[in-house]
């Protein structure tokens, strides 16, 4: 996993290639979306003795555009070593892979920002051999994404939203609103790297702390929308049941036996349904001693298992 914030900030880009592409066609550049994408080395050192790693690498293949080369650099502050390293990336990538070459520069605070979007040029004032145009990604032209069905729908987008306006007002409705997000995620794996990435991006900034606070609850909050209306679904039911069977007896212990049976039947049968939407093989032995049992604390110990279990006997474990 991710290891710092600067590297949250590139790292995003590595998993989600596409965020590129919609974050600057918010601002008018038509970037078509990723058909095909690769993880290059980041290692640019040559035979002499000096390493020079950039720190992602990506080559990106669209149907109009063809393929081209995107460099993704995150930048904390200033750098006066920056410049001439970028054009040293940007003409070696493309002597290398003789594609064009696109350098990303993504920032966490608008000070940063306005000094890398700077164009840099190598040459004579009368005449510049180089000149570098960095594309720039910071509080001055992502998203403030705070509205929750924009987060939903891309929530890459509302990462790097969360992580390049850290330092901004807004920060806290941007944080509500990616975790409201990540509640609805269906995969727990996904939820978790995007929680990681958010944190690990914001570093050690006060929205930092904010974003801990958010992701400090229960983990039931973060099980997937379906699992926890199946649990809704099987209680309604199981109470159901219950006072259809106790009516039927007419005695009280008719009524609270009718509602015990229904909801062990109830949960035995969401719990079979959602190891079966995952996935997950269960035996017919595993099946009988399930069907066998009647404590519903020990069958409730089992649906929670189910939600995230790898195989049946991690949930019986």
């Amino acid at each position: 996993m991710v290891g710092s914030a600067h590297e949250a900030m590139h790292r995003l880009f590595q998993d989600n290639p596409g965020v590129f592409a919609r974050a600057f066609r918010v601002l008018g550049l038509p970037f078509d979306d990723p058909a095909e994408v690769a993880v290059l080395t980041n290692d640019l050192t040559e035979i002499r003795p000096l390493e020079r790693r950039v720190d992602t690498l990506l080559r990106i293949t669209t149907v109009r555009e063809g393929s081209f080369l995107l460099l993704v650099e995150a930048q904390n502050k200033p750098d006066p070593d920056k410049p001439s390293a970028w054009a040293y990336y940007l003409a070696h990538l493309h002597e290398k892979y003789r594609l064009p070459v696109v350098l990303l520069v993504v920032c966490r605070d608008t000070r940063t920002a306005d000094w890398a979007i700077q164009p840099i040029t190598i040459g004579l004032p009368q005449w510049a051999s180089i000149i570098v145009r960095p594309l720039v990604l910071g509080p001055h032209n992502v998203p403030v994404v705070t509205d929750p069905a924009v987060a939903a729908a891309d929530i890459p987008l509302a990462v790097l939203s969360a992580i390049t306006h850290a330092k901004d007002r807004s920060i806290d409705a941007i944080l509500k609103t990616l975790a409201d997000a990540l509640h609805e995620l269906e995969d727990e794996e996904d939820l978790h790297v995007f929680a990681e990435l958010t944190e690990l991006g914001l570093g050690a900034t006060r929205a930092a702390k904010t974003w801990s606070k958010l992701m400090s609850v229960d983990l039931s909050f973060y099980r997937s929308r379906t699992s926890q209306r199946l649990r809704a679904e099987g209680r309604a039911e199981g109470r159901a049941e219950g006072r259809v069977e106790g009516r039927a007896e007419g005695r009280f212990e008719g009524r609270a036996e009718g509602r015990v049976e229904g909801r062990v039947e109830e949960v035995i049968g969401k719990t079979m349904r959602l190891l079966e939407a995952r996935g997950i093989d269960v035996p017919e032995s595993a099946r009988e001693h399930m069907q066998a049992c009647t404590d519903l604390d020990v069958l409730d110990r089992w649906f929670d298992r189910a939600i995230t279990a790898a195989d049946i006997d991690e949930v019986l474990a």
